[in-house]
Order: C-alpha cells, then sequence, then structure tokens
C-alpha cells in the first residue's frame, strides 16, 4: 500500500463538520469489516494485550490502551484524535475503548504514532481502516508505516521476528515543531528518534473546566539494541531526544510502555479519586528523562567497557 506524503505549511487545518460529541454517536450503527489479517495475533509480552478499562484523564484526554502499552484518545469539536494502538490483536480492544466511553470509531480522524514497533503501530493499520483516519509521523516513521517493517537502520532491526507488522493504507508526514490542528485542539510534534529512527513525542493542552494542562506523548527513547548493533555512535542523537523530553512543558506525562511513568499506578488511583488527580506531576517529564539517560549511560558504559 502506498504512503500519501502531505507537504503542508506549518499549521494543518482542518475544517470537518458534522462530528458531535459522544451524546450524538449511536454505537450499535457501527459497522466494520476487514481482512482478519489486519489484527492477527503476534507474540510478545503478554501485559502488552492485557485488557484494561478507558478512563478520563484531564478534560478531553482519556487513556484507552492496555496495561502494557498506551494509547491515548483526545476529543476534539471536530472529531478525534489517537495516538498509538498497540499490537495487532489490541486494535479491537482500543476501538471498543473508545465505544465504552460514548465515541464513535468512525469519529478517529488522525492516528499519531510514538516509533514503529508492532507493539505500538501493529494495530494502527486496522484502526484506520476501520474509521478512515490518517495516520501521521515523522517522515522516516511514515515510510516504515507504508511498508509495515522497521526502519532498515532501526536499532533492532535485525529481530526478524518483531520487524514487520501490518502496513498503513493512510499515511501524512510531518515535520519536527510542526502542528496538526484539528477543531479546537492543536497537537505539536517533536522529534526524538534514538530509539528508533523515526521516533515522534506529542503535546497538546487539555483544559477542564479553567484548569489547561500540558500533556505530553513521551516517545520510549530507550537505548535498547539487537544482535550486534552498537548505541554509542548514536550518543548525540540519544541524547538530543532524551533532552527534548526533559524540557516540554508537561503536566501531565503518558509514556509509551506505561511502567515507564508509573501510570497505571496513577491510573488506578484516579479511578478512585480524581481530586487530587494522580496523574498530574509537573516533573515527569524531567523524571522520565532522568530514567532515559540513565539506562542510556549504562548502555554507553558496556559498549565501551574492555572485552
Amino acid at each position: 500500500m502506498g504512503t500519501m506524503k502531505q507537504l503542508a505549511p506549518a499549521v494543518l487545518t482542518v475544517l470537518l463538520a458534522g462530528c458531535g460529541g459522544p451524546a450524538e454517536q449511536p454505537q450499535q450503527t457501527e459497522q466494520h469489516e476487514h481482512d482478519g489479517s489486519l489484527t492477527a495475533p503476534v507474540a510478545g509480552d503478554p501485559v502488552w494485550t492485557q485488557q484494561r478499562a478507558p478512563i478520563r484523564v484531564h478534560g478531553d484526554t482519556y487513556y484507552v490502551g492496555t496495561e502494557g502499552i498506551s494509547s491515548v484518545l483526545v476529543h476534539t469539536d471536530a472529531g478525534l484524535i489517537l495516538l498509538d494502538v498497540g499490537m495487532p490483536q489490541a486494535a479491537p480492544q482500543i476501538e471498543q475503548n473508545i465505544r465504552t466511553l460514548g465515541f464513535a470509531v468512525d469519529d478517529v480522524k488522525y492516528v499519531l504514532t510514538s516509533h514503529t514497533h508492532v507493539d505500538h503501530v501493529g494495530g494502527v493499520a486496522a484502526v484506520v481502516h476501520d474509521s478512515g483516519a490518517t495516520a501521521v509521523s515523522s517522515p522516516a516513521g511514515a515510510a516504515s508505516l507504508g511498508v509495515g517493517h522497521v526502519s532498515p537502520d532501526d536499532p533492532q532491526a535485525s529481530d526478524a521476528a518483531n520487524a514487520a507488522f501490518p502496513a498503513v493504507e493512510r499515511v501524512r508526514e510531518i515535520a519536527d515543531g510542526e502542528t496538526l490542528r484539528l477543531g479546537n485542539t492543536v497537537v505539536t510534534a517533536h522529534f526524538t528518534p534514538g530509539h528508533t529512527p523515526g521516533g515522534v513525542s506529542w503535546t497538546w493542552k487539555s483544559c477542564e473546566g479553567d484548569q489547561c494542562l500540558n500533556m505530553v506523548y513521551a516517545d520510549s527513547i530507550n537505548a535498547v539494541a539487537a544482535g550486534d548493533f552498537r548505541i554509542t555512535p548514536l550518543e548525540a542523537q540519544f541524547r538530543r531526544s532524551i533532552q527534548t523530553v526533559r524540557e516540554l512543558p508537561c503536566d501531565i506525562v503518558f509514556s509509551v510502555h506505561p511502567e515507564q511513568s508509573d501510570a497505571i499506578v496513577k491510573l488506578n488511583g484516579l479511578a478512585m479519586r480524581r481530586d487530587p488527580n494522580p496523574m498530574i506531576d509537573p516533573a515527569a517529564c524531567r523524571a522520565l528523562a532522568d530514567k532515559f539517560e540513565a539506562k542510556l549511560n549504562d548502555r554507553i558504559a558496556k559498549e565501551q567497557a574492555p572485552r
């Protein structure tokens, strides 16, 4: 399937009519059919597909992912934005979580991706097919999504068993620092390569009453590799990406692996009590960056140690 490149101005404005709030979307009328291969199970950590109830985090931002892989939904007055989908077999769960919240899968207009590994984008093809949405990523990420395979220069490219995922039929490129607007919401792309060549972190504001908070969907900048691949030549790139995350305006962070930011513990707390909201932590991005930096330092030290 081809990749549709969008050479857009700095702000991509989408005027979409007829996308009302959740009460206006009759769930029972939705019917989607696609080739079952788009959601065929692939091997992985069982927690990556362990079902979890969706929850509103703040304002119009919701967690709709599994216990082990994040997926975040943003409701705008012109439709829905979804960030990552997880494993191929998790796509039906994510879609059901969207419906459980009272929204329609048909209203997903964009699927924004973090990095193109099967555990984060394996289900993107199914959701794009079912909703008619467009996936959005960096140029390197978009190329990977379009062919359904990790980039050839990915640190884990030699792990052939996990290199492929369903190719995505509609993909749009976005530039570093570019904003994408859907209705009343503006999302900004921040390139954070390292873990993959095309990694992207995303930021937006979400308001609840008069409390508007900075939301961050932080890509993994985990210094891991397969086979004999060495991280040392990419050290400067990793450090730049880590610093990017550290400096983001950040009140609530969603790490792509929830455990990286203790998100499941916080979400469990949120389900029990919303005030104070345990997900609100202005120091969370700095803490996440510190974790990535410590892992990078450890990896570099091991690679440079005498043999």
